[in-house]
């Protein structure tokens, strides 16, 4: 399994982590994208630390701890061999300080995941969403003094705007207190938002990101296909939240990219989906799910191999998305202070459709 640097810091995690969503899952909500018991679990954890994973994603909010718990014990005696990143932000009980990221909540809620899941820390906290009645500050601080305490070892943020990630940024610096490593996003071949600011503002900052639903919940499997009637029992036809809002004409023409360019390759649909978020310049780590085994190792082998110039171009191309003011903007009028006069990039901000173009024309 390849391993990239977590961000600046110098932890390193497998390109392909292990999301533990449907692990414990009998609630209701997350029940509807799998269950996976204790047994289950152990057998598809374990065959994810063989393969190499070395770091699994799970949250408090995952059907109200179930997850943690059966993460914890499905580690076991192996728990010295992986790094474990977990969440807090979402209420977990009825009280008026049982959600958010004040400091209460924040140090409460990491003493709670450690408990459910079994350890002495945790290896990754991400703040699981923003807070907007809790100053930055004040979550910051507690987050500094659970590193301190050894109870917590590197911070992430999750789903936060770029603007946040810059503040963050600056008020580490300032205050000397421990920074943001990483941050967990959506990031696709249909959901490509995060090029416009939070990947500028990840460079600046030194932060990595790990990828969430790199699948688009599965939009991206290869089990969408033009002409054919969707395919039941997938979290879209359950109801499941968090799927990407796109037209689904724009998604079966990324998938029939996606699908020539497996056939001529000889693998699946998803290892292509997935080694193009793979590559990317901010990728730290992309989290995969898997609801069996077969699914788990199919997923995995989209590392070790890279895509060509041709394909990425292809597949870039074929999911441009639209840029946003100011970028469109800045993008038009900033090449005279970014190329030289051979059109190689002197400085800033190189989008992967850009660096396809040009990598392509150099061969």
């Amino acid at each position: 399994m390849r391993m990239n640097f977590l961000g600046s810091s110098g932890l390193q995690v497998s390109a392909l982590s292990f999301g533990t969503m449907t692990f414990g899952g009998t609630d209701p909500y997350f029940g509807k994208i799998g269950v996976q018991q204790l047994a289950e679990a152990t057998d598809i954890a374990q065959a994810a630390i063989d393969a190499g994973v070395n770091l699994f994603d799970t949250a408090d909010f995952y059907s109200s701890g179930q997850s943690e718990e059966t993460l914890g014990q499905a580690l076991g005696s192996r728990r010295s061999e992986v790094l474990i990143a977990t969440k807090l932000r979402y209420p977990m009980a009825s009280g008026p300080n049982d959600a958010g990221l004040s400091r209460h909540h924040v140090i409460q809620g990491c003493e709670a995941s450690l408990r459910r899941l079994g350890t002495e820390h945790i290896d990754i906290l991400y703040l699981h969403n923003i807070d907007p009645a809790t100053p930055l500050e004040e979550t910051m601080r507690a987050l500094d003094d659970l590193v301190r305490a050894g109870k917590v070892r590197y911070l992430g943020l999750s789903n936060f705007p770029a603007w946040m990630v810059t503040k963050a940024a600056g008020i580490s610096a300032a205050k000397g207190w421990e920074r943001f490593a990483c941050h967990q996003v959506h990031y696709s071949l249909a959901c490509r938002d995060i090029e416009s600011d939070l990947v500028p503002s990840a460079l600046d900052a030194g932060v990595g990101h790990t990828i969430w639903s790199p699948l688009s919940g599965g939009l991206l499997s290869g089990k969408f296909r033009r002409g054919e009637q969707n395919p039941e029992n997938t979290r879209r036809s359950r109801g499941f939240g968090d799927t990407v809002p796109v037209n689904d004409d724009v998604i079966l023409d990324i998938v029939d990219v996606a699908t020539e360019i497996a056939n001529d390759r000889g693998c699946s649909v998803a290892q292509v989906s997935l080694n193009w978020v793979v590559s990317r310049p901010t990728v730290s780590s992309v989290i995969v799910g898997a609801r069996t085994k077969e699914q788990l190792m199919d997923n995995l082998g989209a590392v070790n191999w890279e895509l060509t110039t041709e394909e990425i171009r292809r597949l870039d191309a074929v999911s441009e998305p639209k840029l946003p003011y100011p970028q469109w903007h800045n993008r038009i009028h900033s090449e005279d202070r970014r190329r030289g006069h051979d059109g190689r990039v002197l400085v800033g901000i190189e989008s992967p459709g850009r660096r396809a173009q040009r990598l392509a024309a150099q061969a």
